[in-house]
């Protein structure tokens, strides 16, 4: 996912761990200052009048216009705590957009500014808001459009699940703490293709200089054995939990004194991901279906001499950056730089649903029959989220959200809520 959580179920947790071998003992770096917070700043509405407009993206989905009365559960979904994450999405919808095809399909911000400004104007409270005043509102300003394939049937697609993790961690390398997370190495190159070949829009190469020559960017391994390592944010007390939080792409972390930050994705080595629950099954050590975090952590600590050879199986690496908490309620930046929130946020294909669009979304819990029927946010992508209706559900943060998403593959199907006013579903 580019700036934006790696998101995957607990299948994929089979497929990649990080960490290093021994390192200076000395400090790591602490995080640089974080950057702006959207969620912290007012909305802030300009005139339509203002507002740029840049050409129309294609989009390989249809949509067909329905009635409220045909989303299923829809009067059933508390909407408590959509409020703040509508005024949120808001936020970044009224953002400028810049026109390039490098950056993922938004909304399309002038269609929205009308909903945005009705939102400023509402009189709701951000806090302990009234549900049924909410769910008004959207009925009023929102038209439901079913999603559609390309081939214009009913869009039906695997809904999975990711999370924010916890790990403990240190700034310092001192006793279990031996498993650096690293800062962005400022050698690091990001190449937009999009920029010179507007055929590759939105596809981008990591690699660093050697002389004149631009070479890809050092694998994990290579990381590992190198003198020259990326500074190091903190050190952490399990490799496998460090794993899970760079499949996850951020999570926070609780230092020994108990304070807790988080760890932000940066930026990545551009490598392929590989799998170590397959390294282990290859190796005769781990069956696959077994290979559970779980399990994967016992074999860790059964194999400490070889932990760093199963690491070095998975020759991606994700970088990242330190970010404050201030509300314990919003999660990582997705791709759409808005915070994530707990079952209101989701990872989708933008090719199909642009960032910054509120959706339907009907599934099941994880492995269940109960219906799971809520408004949720598309703010976020995925490099294994693809299709039409193929959702990434965001669970939120800690080991109970851990427990959902990883058990969580089900089938889904959405609808998208777009302004009245605004006509069809579109893209910018």
């Amino acid at each position: 996912m580019k700036k934006i959580l790696l998101s995957c179920t607990l299948l994929a947790v089979l497929a990649a761990c990080s960490s290093v071998p021994p390192q200076p003992e000395t400090a790591v770096v602490p995080g640089g200052p974080a950057a702006e917070n959207i969620a912290e700043q007012p909305l802030r509405v300009p005139a339509l009048s203002a507002m740029r407009d840049t050409a129309p993206r294609v989009l390989a989905g249809k949509f067909q216009a329905v009635n409220w009365a045909t989303l299923p559960g829809w009067q059933n979904d508390d909407l408590h705590s959509v409020w703040k994450a509508f005024i949120n999405n808001c936020k970044g919808l009224m953002r400028p957009v810049s026109g390039s095809l490098a950056m993922q399909a938004r909304a399309t911000p002038r269609a929205w500014q009308p909903v945005c400004l009705a939102a400023q104007q509402s009189g709701i409270p951000s806090s302990n808001p009234d549900p049924g005043q909410v769910r008004q509102f959207l009925q009023a300003q929102l038209q439901p459009w079913r999603l559609l394939d390309a081939g214009g049937h009913p869009a039906k697609n695997t809904v999975t699940g990711y999370y924010e993790p916890l790990i403990r961690a240190s700034r310092t390398r001192q006793g279990a703490y031996q498993w650096p997370l690293y800062a962005a190495p400022a050698d690091l190159l990001t190449i937009d293709l999009g920029s010179v070949y507007p055929e590759l829009a939105g596809k981008r190469i990591r690699g660093k200089l050697n002389g004149k020559r631009v070479v890809p960017y050092d694998t994990r391994a290579q990381i590992a054995a190198s003198p020259n390592q990326p500074p190091v944010i903190v050190w952490a007390d399990d490799p496998v939990e460090a794993f899970f939080l760079q499949i996850q792409g951020s999570g926070r972390a609780q230092l020994p004194g108990g304070e807790v930050v988080r760890l932000a994705y940066a930026d990545h080595n551009g490598r392929p991901y590989a799998s170590i629950g397959k390294w282990l099954a290859d190796k005769g050590l781990l069956p696959l279906s077994q290979a559970s975090m779980q399990n994967i952590k016992a074999w860790a600590r059964q194999n400490p001499a070889r932990v760093q050879e199963m690491l070095n199986a998975n020759p991606a690496m994700v970088f990242f950056s330190e970010e404050p908490i201030t509300d314990v309620e919003l999660g990582p930046k997705g791709a759409y730089g808005i915070p994530l929130i707990g079952q209101r946020s989701v990872a989708v294909d933008t090719t199909f649903v642009p960032l910054g669009t509120p959706l339907f979304l009907s599934t099941q819990y994880p492995a269940s029959s109960k219906p799971l029927q809520h408004l949720v946010f598309a703010q976020d992508t995925g490099a294994a989220i693809r299709g039409a209706a193929r959702t990434d559900y965001y669970w939120g943060f800690g080991d109970d959200a851990g427990a959902q998403a990883g058990r969580m593959k089900q089938q889904g199907e959405m609808w998208v809520l777009w302004p009245k006013q605004g006509g069809t579903p579109s893209a910018r």
